[in-house]
């Protein structure tokens, strides 16, 4: 698996994903996910195989702020490449371009029915700080986890 920064030429094969482990309403719309790609305050990594995208990760950071943080937007991971590996290491990807962007804190909103997401960020040092009750949709509530970064190790 090669693990790279984002090309403007995936954004198809990005959003194929998006796709398939999305259905409306919690898809991103092409064009806030292609914002969120093309913005100067974030940075998109590939978990690449064989020439064909298997996930990506979506990390944006404050852009003015005096102690910046950053906000994980998204990991994916397409079904027929999951449990091995891939998130635990887009994760660690995104985790080191919010701290080489100067971010000392990361969090995220994740659905709380999602089990393997959350053991995926709690096994990574994250910890809750709250919920929001119809975040997805009326019936759906996300947890909030964070996670400081000031002593984060760069990702190899």
């Amino acid at each position: 698996m090669l693990y790279r920064l984002y090309k403007p030429g995936d954004f198809a094969q990005l959003y194929a994903i998006e796709e398939l482990c999305f259905e409306p309403p919690f898809r991103f719309s092409r064009a806030y996910l292609r914002q969120l790609v093309h913005s100067e305050f974030s940075a998109t990594w590939i978990g690449e195989q064989d020439g064909r995208i298997a996930g990506f990760a979506v990390v944006e950071w404050a852009q003015d702020a005096t102690a910046p943080e950053a906000y994980i937007q998204t990991i994916e991971v397409a079904p027929e490449h999951r449990r091995q590996g891939i998130g635990n290491k887009l994760l660690r990807r995104i985790e080191s371009s919010a701290q080489i962007a100067g971010a000392g804190s990361i969090w995220l909103h994740v659905d709380s029915e999602n089990e393997q997401a959350i053991r995926l960020y709690e096994a990574h040092g994250y910890r809750r700080e709250g919920r929001e009750e119809h975040y997805y949709a009326r019936s759906r509530a996300a947890l909030i986890y964070r996670k400081p970064l000031e002593n984060l190790s760069t990702a190899a």
